[in-house]
């Protein structure tokens, strides 16, 4: 199929593409990479008269170290420049890992962090990273900026805290304690596909007791969600194998997972425990 007849802008700053959206009376739509967008408009899932091209604000894109050690990163920052990102790897190996899993190589190169955040797609992995570490996103309207919780943006499935006059600019990933573990694991049906179940993890420890535990689960309720029973059951304690498991056990019971045709929701609820296990013992590992 191909699209419905639509117009096109390509915005030469930021004020141009908030004052366009803010003009179309909430009808126009962001282009950044289109990986998502363009697929949806060719089947005529998505059909709007404006669509505004963000591809030239050069100014919203690129990795900043902040001050606090954490990272800053534009929304129109490439999948493939925060998969070779050394700031990435060093400072947040968990997002270094999965960006592995983020489709193909083609669409990691043309795909952004915004647009995967803004599509919102319950499975993906930058939505439970941002969620997995405590991410601030940046919002502008017309009315300037605002900061949103990332465990607050995402309302459901391609449902996001977004305004339709608004654009998602730039994410800030706080700092990690020194010397935290991490895990990532998903389950696809195949390498690039969307996952049927995820989870990832990072783990603190002092003197071998959990200090601070963050486990997040994607692709088994409407959006990412952190595992909050999970944590309180590993923190303040020392890593043994029955405490992967009760932690396990509460992320099964945190998901609402859905039927489909890649999974029933009782086999992602028990994929959920078996990846929630491993992503924790693999981030203890680490952090030991």
């Amino acid at each position: 199929m191909k699209p419905a007849p639509f117009e096109y802008v390509r915005a030469t700053s930021l004020d141009d593409a908030v004052a366009a959206l803010e003009a179309s009376g909430g009808t126009a739509k962001i282009l950044a990479g289109g990986q998502s967008l363009v697929p949806m408009l060719n089947f005529r899932l998505v059909d709007a008269p404006l669509f505004v091209d963000i591809n030239g604000l050069s100014d919203l894109a690129g990795i900043a170290v902040a001050a606090d050690g954490g990272l800053a990163v534009g929304a129109l920052t490439r999948h493939r420049e925060l998969e070779i990102s050394p700031e990435i790897r060093d400072r947040f190996p968990v997002i270094h890992e999965a960006m592995k899993h983020v489709a193909h190589l083609a669409i990691r190169n043309r795909g952004t962090i915004g647009g995967s955040l803004s599509h919102a797609d319950p499975a993906a992995e930058l939505p439970a990273m941002c969620v997995l570490l405590d991410a601030m996103l940046d919002i502008t309207g017309p009315v300037g900026v605002r900061t949103v919780a990332a465990r607050d943006f995402f309302h459901g499935p391609l449902s996001t805290d977004l305004a339709d006059d608004e654009i998602l600019t730039a994410v800030a990933f706080p700092a990690l304690p020194a010397g935290t573990g991490w895990g990532f694991e998903e389950m696809a049906q195949r390498h690039g596909d969307f996952a049927v179940a995820g989870a990832a993890a990072t783990v603190s420890l002092k003197d071998g007791i959990v200090a601070e535990a963050r486990l997040a689960l994607f692709g088994v309720d409407d959006t990412p969600i952190r595992a909050d029973a999970a944590e309180t059951i590993l923190t303040g304690q020392r890593p043994e194998p029955d405490l992967f498991d009760k932690a396990a056990g509460a992320a099964r019971a945190a998901v609402n997972p859905m039927n489909d045709l890649h999974g029933s929701a009782d086999y992602r609820r028990h994929l959920t425990g078996v990846l929630a296990r491993r992503v924790l013992k693999a981030a203890c590992g680490r952090a030991a």
